[in-house]
């Protein structure tokens, strides 16, 4: 049986890892039903087969002696291995150790050096060679998501065919939970070789804009591309959010989230009714979104609709002038403009321009291919939790556990056994909740070097304070959208509970998935505790035309919720007013 917390061993081989992305997605602890079933037991090996895949090293390169090269889980927090990212950067032409830093890294101090675990074996022509021809044929030469595309068909399919699971035994519930294995680590090899390219692709774009002298123009050249899955449920909130203001509706919405699903289903209003149709075909296609949504314990749109309803309640008060669509269509046409003169100034080196078009078409199509495959598998994810929610339910109802959540609490080997033996579990998963629900108030190291301190040495959050700024002064993050706005800060610490958001407010917040998404429609600019120019925030950021500035340290801390600040994210400076 797996040991709880999770506590996975280092590789002695490529030893640094980083909470820098995989912490973006994955804030919280992992549960142990999603550790040895889900995310970490489907993401690793999708991963490994990602990088084979690119031509950067063979399967033989993995350290043996851990369960975990890419994706180890420290005191139940996942990490990304970034030396094996950083020999990835190191072998693929064009990119380096140091371009993989600021991609992941963003500005985070304390960050050992790349040449501080330089190995002899990291240089090589043929793996070198492999990686060149794998960005020459399949980055820039790249013209769909054909694979992406038919990925989608087929997680659609079985959504679509999911059966009545109230109708099925508990030994089917465990059949179909267990039955998504393969497909998964499928679909996460997509997503993270969409991720590579896309990484690669950003790169690429930087180092032509600061070839010609234009370094500003990089992030202008990477937003408002139009089609990005993630920004999906933003755009039908959206739509949602004005039917919302017609009067019966509103007068329901006024009366709280709480229990907003419900109120709504029980009118006899035609107009309500009408809403709700629309809600609900909303909820049908993004049941699978929200807070921590990688995590299969999470609650999701689905599972709570008030959850979903709470940020479509923000953005009623949003006027029609900002919509989404219009700041998109700005910045889409920002960035012809940048690429319109950046072909100008390349017009008389044909090979100059003709690889200046790849990069351009490939950082677009890689960041859409990124957040559609991503999408994909999280759709699947949602296939893996509502059975493992139906069998909890079930045993909660018997009263054998607490808590239909706790079903969570265990790991895939002992499911079959605790169909057979429900009531032998029942201390253990308590335990195991108490534990998890404790870590929630640790602070896991950004970085582990080697080895990982043990849980007893890390801070907790509720032990942390910091020193406020005041005005005029400034925090400095890295740019990730471009733009200036004001506004007053709010600190928001989950996406679950928007309600002190107001339109025209910066958004201030430790970290974000694709569920914070739809708030940034009623904020006015975004600011990030942690991030680089390729983590979620950034790229949303610019598809919606929203100012962004991440790896801005300490933010939430430093910044006075209310206070009056600027963010400008085409420097990267958030002051305070």
């Amino acid at each position: 049986m797996s040991t709880w917390p999770l506590m996975d061993e280092p590789s002695k081989v490529f030893p640094l890892y980083s909470r820098a992305n995989v912490g973006e997605i994955f804030p919280d602890p992992i549960t142990p039903l999603n550790a040895s079933l889900g995310f970490q037991h489907t993401l690793e090996p999708g991963w490994r087969d990602a990088f084979v895949a690119c031509g950067v090293w063979d399967d033989d390169l993995y350290d043996d002696q851990v369960a975990f090269n890419v994706l180890p889980g420290f005191g139940s927090y996942l990490y990304i291995n970034m030396s094996l990212m950083r020999l990835f950067g190191v072998r693929v032409p064009g990119m380096s150790a140091e371009a993989v830093d600021l991609q992941y890294f963003g500005d985070m101090p304390g960050i050992p050096s790349y040449e501080s675990e330089r190995r002899d074996f990291d240089e090589n022509p043929e793996f070198e060679a492999k990686a060149g021809q794998w960005l020459a044929e399949q980055v820039l030469g790249a013209t769909d998501l054909a694979a992406y595309d038919t990925d989608r068909v087929e997680v659609d399919q079985i959504r679509r065919d999911r059966p009545d699971l109230s109708a099925l035994s508990n030994a089917e519930l465990v059949t179909r939970m267990k039955s998504f294995e393969t497909l998964l680590r499928r679909l996460f090899k997509h997503h993270i070789e969409a991720s590579l390219k896309s990484g690669v692709g950003l790169g690429a774009i930087a180092q032509l804009a600061d070839a010609v002298g234009k370094p500003e123009q990089a992030l202008v050249l990477v937003a408002g591309l139009g089609n990005v899955d993630s920004a999906g449920p933003s755009l039908g909130m959206w739509e949602l959010s004005r039917a919302a203001q017609k009067p019966a509706v509103a007068a329901i919405f006024d009366g709280g989230v709480k229990g907003l699903y419900a109120r709504l289903q029980a009118s006899d209003a035609e107009s309500v009714k009408t809403f709700t149709a629309a809600l609900d075909a909303f909820l049908a296609e993004w049941d699978f979104r929200g807070p921590s949504e990688w995590e299969i314990r999470a609650i999701t749109w689905g599972v709570d609709p008030d959850v979903a309803l709470a940020a479509i309640d923000r953005m009623r008060a949003v006027d029609d002038s900002q919509a989404p669509t219009g700041k998109a269509a700005a910045k889409s046409a920002e960035r012809d403009a940048a690429a319109t003169e950046i072909r100008a100034m390349l017009a008389a080196d044909a090979e100059a321009s003709a690889q200046f078009e790849a990069v351009l078409n490939a950082s677009a199509l890689w960041m859409r291919g990124r957040e559609r495959g991503r999408t994909t598998a999280a759709m699947l994810m949602h296939e893996l939790r509502l059975p493992a929610l139906e069998l909890g339910r079930r045993f909660a109802a018997e009263g054998v556990i607490a808590d239909a959540r706790q079903v969570f609490m265990l790991f895939a080997e002992e499911l079959d056994d605790f169909i057979a033996n429900p009531a032998s579990y029942r201390a253990t998963l308590i335990e195991r909740e108490q534990v998890y629900l404790e870590l929630f108030d640790l602070v896991p190291p950004f970085v582990v070097d080697g080895s990982a301190p043990p849980i007893s040495e890390w801070v907790k959050r509720s032990d942390v304070s910091t020193t406020a700024v005041t005005s005029g002064e400034t925090i400095t993050g890295v740019p990730a959208c471009a733009g200036t706005a004001r506004g007053r800060a709010r600190v928001i610490t989950s996406p679950d509970d928007p309600s002190a958001l107001e339109p025209g407010d910066v958004l201030v917040a430790p970290i974000t998935d694709p569920s914070w998404t739809p708030l940034f429609v009623t904020a006015a600019a975004v600011v990030v505790d942690v991030g680089a120019p390729f983590s979620h925030a950034a790229i949303v950021s610019r598809e919606l035309g929203i100012p962004c500035v991440v790896s801005a340290t300490d933010a939430t801390k430093r910044i006075v919720d209310g206070s009056f600040i600027e963010v400008n994210g085409t420097t990267g400076a958030v002051t305070v007013a």
